[in-house]
């Protein structure tokens, strides 16, 4: 029997737009350690599907194609979404994706919730946060510390 969902798949995978896709697989793999799993280019060279797996969750993507209503971040001045990423060493990790070419918005910081913490930016526009699981934390003490956070008592 078929399965509705693939069983080396989630139900929910990320499937980002990006001005130059296969230029995007390559700092992929430079900066977040991905294996390339699908190419599939179009007659004119721009890739109309690709995957690659990143800590072993899939992300899907594909070139622009303007005509079918496919834009970038950099066609649409920006991205109201951020992909996140779980590693083992957030600092190594930021420092490795900023050598492939992203940018730091957020340097890497300890969090209230319990992660250490950190943003790039990559080169094609897609927003991304690093973090790695420092401390478990009850949703009591995660409330507790972002309300001092927020009002600096202790």
């Amino acid at each position: 029997m078929t399965h509705p969902i693939p069983a080396d798949m989630p139900a929910l995978t990320p499937h980002i737009v990006c001005r130059g896709a296969a230029a995007a697989i390559d700092f992929y793999v430079r900066a977040f350690g991905a294996v390339e799993q699908a190419r599939l280019p179009a007659p004119d060279g721009r890739l109309m599907h690709a995957m690659v797996r990143i800590g072993g969750s899939p992300l899907m993507l594909v070139d622009e194609f303007p005509e079918m209503g496919c834009h970038s971040p950099q066609a649409l001045a920006g991205t109201p979404l951020t992909l996140h990423l779980y590693v083992e060493d957030v600092d190594a990790a930021m420092a490795r994706a900023e050598a492939a070419g992203a940018r730091v918005t957020l340097p890497a910081t300890d969090m209230f919730w319990g992660d250490r913490y950190g943003r790039v930016e990559d080169p094609f526009g897609h927003a991304w946060s690093l973090a790695s699981h420092i401390r478990d934390m009850s949703a009591d003490e995660i409330i507790a510390a972002s309300v001092q956070g927020c009002t600096g008592t202790p």
